[in-house]
Order: C-alpha cells, then structure tokens, then sequence
C-alpha cells in the first residue's frame, strides 16, 4: 500500500479536528456550554466542554476515504461501518450529555445502544489465545455477547473517568492508537491499520488545545474517543492484550474506585476526586507532571505489548503491573491531603 494513504488518513483527521475545534469554542461559548471552575473542578476561568464536536466528522471523513482499498476480509467494510455507526450513536449521546447534563443510567443506554448496533456489524470479540498454551479459543454467542458489551461499553466509561486533567485522555488515546497502528501494520493488516492511525490523527489536531491551560475540555468526546478505541481493537483480531496492557493503568484506577466506593457504602457512579489523577492533583502534583507520568506508563505499556511475543509472558506482565498499579493506588489513597490552587 503506498505511503500517500497513511500521509492521506493522518493529514485529514488531524487538519479536520485542528480547523473545527476552534469552531466548537465558538459554538459553546455562544450556546453556554462551559464549565465554571469550583467543586470537583480545579481549572480557571469559563473552559468550553464541547471538545467531542469536531472529533467525529473528522474520523469518519479520514475512515470513509479508505472505502475503495482491496480488502483481505470481506467483512471488514462491515466492520468499518458498525464502528462508524457506534460512534455516531456514542457522539450524539456525548453532546445530548454536554448540553443536558444527563444522568448515569442514560449515557449507560447510549452506549449499549452503541455497542449492539457494533455488534450487528460484526464488530465482537469471538475468539482469543490462551496465554497458557497458546491455543485458541473460540467462545459460543452467549459468551461473545457479553465480553464485547463489557468491552465496547468499559473503555468509553473508563477514558470518561480518566478525563480529569488536561491533555490527559487525548494524549493517552494518541499513544495507545499508535500502538494499536505498529501492531496491526506489524501483522500486514493494512487497510485496517489506516483506523487507529485516523483515531491518532484526531488527538494530534486536537492536544494543541487541550494541553495544559485547556481552551476546551473533551467532555463527550472522551466517550468517543474510548468507543473508538474500544470498537478498533477488535476490528483486526481482537487485539484484547495489546489494548488492555496500554489502558491498565485507568482500567485498574475504575476498578479500585468502584470497590472503594462499594466498600464505602458510596455508590459506584457518584462523583468524586478519590481517582489516581485527581488524587496526586489534590497532594500537590502539578498537572503536567501527572499528565506526563501518565504518557510515560502508556507508552512503556504499549511497547510491552509490541515487543513481547509469549503471550504467557505477557499475561505475566499484565499481572505484575496491575499489582504495581493497585500497590500506588493504596499508597496514594493513604497520603494525606495538601491544598493546591494548581489547576
């Protein structure tokens, strides 16, 4: 495949999300969509949160151009359009969810939605390798149904969560994209490839105004960005290691959250700042040390996952760092509080 497709699907998403991201500021500092500084906000002044506007019509036009590509699977066109469809569904739901301020069991709805229309298009996790003897294994509907549910509705809920800081999730997404883009190129799915290279290019066009002081938050579009990670890594063999090992890190935070408010009495949707990117905030940490940190865990993460082949290895590593994850985030939780106006 020549290299003007690659140059092609990165400069469209990338220019699409830069140019229509300044649009979507306007557009939400006329209608009020902004979020004032003041509870569990730390930021200053009025930040627009409409940041998901221009993310999907630049993915979709960078995907869509790589409709006339020879494809090895003959479903794969069915596959791009389940992804494109749920992320539409997931899109429309972010900014009802911006505008209205919907409550926990409608964004739940949204992406349920989102993930069954995925589903019909074949995008589900059927089949995986068993890190202990390497044989694969092939799951019956039953099983298939609710693995790809948790799957495609966990990682938009878990980048959601992870939205606290600025850059924060943009740049995670940006890494674990280029992860998932190498792996797939690695493999010679390269029609494939041009998907998370595309996801890729929407978080470059839109860091320079996410970065750290935002101009203007993700909000919804976290919930894109998660749903497109989610749905891409399976769309070529259900790269279910590779993205879990770049995300462990917030999938393990969610998971802590949800026990500790449990064990609290709390319930698991109920706000709060006990997340390990909020915390390190509330003890002192400037932001883009813990956005930097954050990039850091991600990329090591990823190049694991790359560099690693024994997949009994790799499930080695995936234990091992989610132990060393719940060690920081015990440790972290027991530290007491300092006052910081950083925001």
């Amino acid at each position: 495949m020549s290299a003007l497709w690659y140059i092609a699907v990165f400069a469209i998403s990338a220019l699409g999300v830069y140019l229509l991201t300044p649009l979507s500021i306007r557009i939400g500092d006329q209608l009020g969509l902004v979020d004032e500084p003041g509870g569990r906000r730390k930021h200053k002044g009025r930040v627009v949160r409409i940041g998901g506007l221009g993310l999907l019509p630049a993915f979709a036009a960078a995907a869509l151009i790589t409709v006339p590509l020879p494809r090895i699977d003959s479903l794969e066109l069915t596959r791009l359009f389940g992804v494109l469809a749920g992320m539409i569904i997931v899109w429309c739901m972010g900014l009802l969810d911006d505008r209205y301020h919907w409550p926990g069991w409608k964004q739940l709805i949204g992406l349920v939605l989102a993930a069954a229309v995925a589903m019909i298009c074949q995008v589900f996790i059927e089949r995986f390798n068993n890190p202990f003897t390497d044989a694969q294994v092939v799951v019956d509907w039953y099983i298939m149904i609710p693995i790809t549910l948790v799957w495609l509705v966990g990682f938009p809920i878990t980048l959601n969560v992870l939205d606290g800081l600025d850059g924060l999730v943009a740049g995670v997404t940006a890494i674990s994209s280029l992860i998932l883009f190498i792996h797939m190129l690695r493999l010679e799915q390269y029609s494939v490839s041009l998907l998370p290279l595309a996801l890729l290019g929407c978080c470059v066009g839109f860091l320079p105004y996410n970065f750290h002081p935002a101009k203007i938050f993700l909000g919804g579009g976290a919930y894109v960005l998660g749903f497109g990670l989610g749905a891409l890594s399976i769309v070529a063999g259900a790269k279910v290691a590779t993205a879990l090992l770049v995300l462990w890190l917030p999938i393990v935070d969610l998971i802590w959250q949800v026990y500790s408010r449990w064990k609290s009495g709390v319930r698991a949707t109920t706000a709060g700042r006990g997340h390990l990117h909020l915390r390190l905030q509330d003890l002192g940490w400037p932001q883009s040390r813990i956005v930097l940190m954050y990039y850091g865990i991600t990329a090591l993460l990823g190049a694991a996952a790359l560099l690693i082949s024994s997949r009994l290895l790799k499930f080695t590593v995936l234990v091992a760092a989610g132990l060393l994850i719940l060690s920081l985030l015990i440790y972290v939780a027991s530290k007491p509080l300092k006052t910081t106006e950083e925001s």
